[in-house]
């Protein structure tokens, strides 16, 4: 069994860790103290090429590994949380669908744009009624002639409403029997009318990512807009999820390796009882701790990724690696404010934003709850199958 990263997947790594450091890392208070969305960075990073890294090169992409792709998202969460979700969601969220399930039509239409990083695309599952319960959708489309007709609203959309957004890609139901909703994906572009992005929600963190409500009233798209198979949609946005998952947790080890990062440099300088604090064994074991269970946190994340490269099943692992380094983030950010004391209460220091910034890490694509579910269903059905 080989730990070690390629030539080229460490390449990518330092890559995006020097972007990081110094296009991000400088800008990142003044983002998180404004909610001003990051464009120039969403354009530096497409210049990079990591929003088409992980897609092939048929389709116009980089033709890069997922395990890569986590490098990357790891190193920019490592500078801001809000860079991060927007390039993660992007990917593995906006673009995704149009790579698995979109027509050629489809593909020509929309990927250039998006794999460029020119346009972003958004995806629309959540509902007021539906978070954890996917199935529970009550938006609504009905075929008309060539058009579908659609009604509903989202909530918690991400990359929805910047002036680079460019539409998004949501589920409705189209029909059902016997209490089984059938749910189908629409492609809906931005301007299309009855379609309205609500205004940015005033959150705890990630000021600087873009997040709305969406809005459908009578909405009509071509019959084509249909992406996937009719009532294929739930299916569609669950195998999607698996790779939302996985990047999560790409973005949690990131912001717990910021936190440890920090804790490290602060606790060496910080002096009390005549020592730097780093010499006191109750900081230490803190340290210790952070260490190890970001490392744990960063192996499982990457054979999750490794699983989406050659071929293996990885939805109880994409679980596992969102559950764990999620969980492990938020404990990281935790122990950063209290080695920080004070000062990590202040918003001078990045380990504030750090805090506030990783509570949703736990919340987004599929709670920590819905996790565990799915990780105990696949244990009982393992055994029960044995």
């Amino acid at each position: 069994m080989d730990f070690e990263l390629s030539s080229e997947q460490l390449s990518v790594r330092d890559l995006c860790r020097d972007f990081a450091r110094n296009e991000i890392a400088p800008k990142a208070a003044g983002f998180d103290e404004t909610g001003e969305f990051p464009y120039a960075i969403v354009a530096g990073m497409g210049k990079l090429g990591l929003f088409a890294m992980r897609f092939s090169e048929s389709l116009g992409g980089a033709g890069g590994d997922f395990l890569s792709y986590c490098l990357a998202i790891e190193e920019i969460a490592r500078a801001d949380a809000s860079c991060a979700i927007t390039l993660a969601a992007a990917v593995s969220l906006g673009i995704a669908p149009f790579v698995e399930f979109g027509t050629a039509a489809q593909q020509e239409r929309w990927l250039p744009a998006l794999l460029s990083g020119e346009k972003l695309w958004a995806f629309g599952l959540t509902e007021p009624e539906a978070g954890s319960d996917a199935g529970g959708t009550q938006s609504r489309a009905s075929r008309t002639g060539a058009e579908w007709v659609i009604n509903g609203r989202k909530a918690f959309i991400t990359n929805a409403g910047t002036n680079i957004s460019a539409g998004v890609t949501m589920t409705a139901v189209t029909g059902g029997s016997e209490g089984h909703k059938q749910i189908s994906c629409f492609a809906v572009e931005r301007g299309t009318p009855g379609y309205t992005q609500g205004p940015k929600y005033r959150k705890l963190g990630w000021h600087a990512s873009d997040t709305r409500e969406l809005l459908f009233d009578d909405v009509r798209v071509p019959a084509d807009n249909l992406v996937g198979e009719e009532g294929g949609g739930l299916r569609q946005f669950l195998r999607i999820l698996e790779g939302g998952r996985v990047g999560m947790a790409a973005l949690s080890v990131g912001v717990a390796q910021a936190c440890l990062d920090a804790s490290i440099e602060y606790s060496t300088q910080r002096r009390q009882f005549g020592q730097a604090i780093a010499g006191f064994q109750a900081t230490q074991f803190k340290l210790a701790d952070m260490a190890t269970q970001i490392e744990m946190a960063r192996l499982l994340t990457h054979k999750a990724a490794w699983l989406f490269d050659h071929g293996g099943k990885p939805g109880v692992y994409a679980s596992m690696a969102k559950l764990h380094a999620s969980e492990v983030a938020t404990a990281c950010a935790g122990q950063a404010v209290q080695i920080h004391g004070g000062y990590g209460f202040m918003e001078d220091l990045p380990v504030a934003r750090y805090y506030r910034d990783v509570k949703i890490n736990e919340i987004g694509e599929g709670t920590s709850e819905v996790q565990r579910i799915l990780i105990a269903r696949h244990l009982i059905k393992r055994f029960e199958g044995a």
